[in-house]
């Protein structure tokens, strides 16, 4: 964690910030490491369920179903080795 950045104040709640110390404490990690680690892995869950939400969006909207997925993996991969053999 950068000690330059700013640090705002955020309400935790006491029993959340309980569970926090106790995972920190566990780890043997400053509750800020443990904190920072938390924050960077809910963000990177809600990226990839927006990526999910997308990806079926589209499917929907092409008339996919999850039945032809494997088919279409195959297709592109197959296309690739091929332009991959022609270079």
């Amino acid at each position: 964690m950068d000690p330059d950045a700013a640090s705002p104040t955020l309400p935790i709640p006491p029993v959340l910030l309980a569970q926090i110390k106790q995972a920190a404490d566990e780890e043997h990690r400053p509750v800020a490491e443990v904190l920072e680690d938390l924050i960077e892995r809910g963000l990177e869950e809600r990226r990839w369920q927006r990526s999910v939400a997308y990806g079926q969006a589209r499917a929907k909207a092409l008339g996919l179903i999850e039945s032809d997925v494997h088919g279409l993996i195959a297709d592109v991969r197959l296309e690739r080795r091929q332009e991959q053999a022609r270079d």
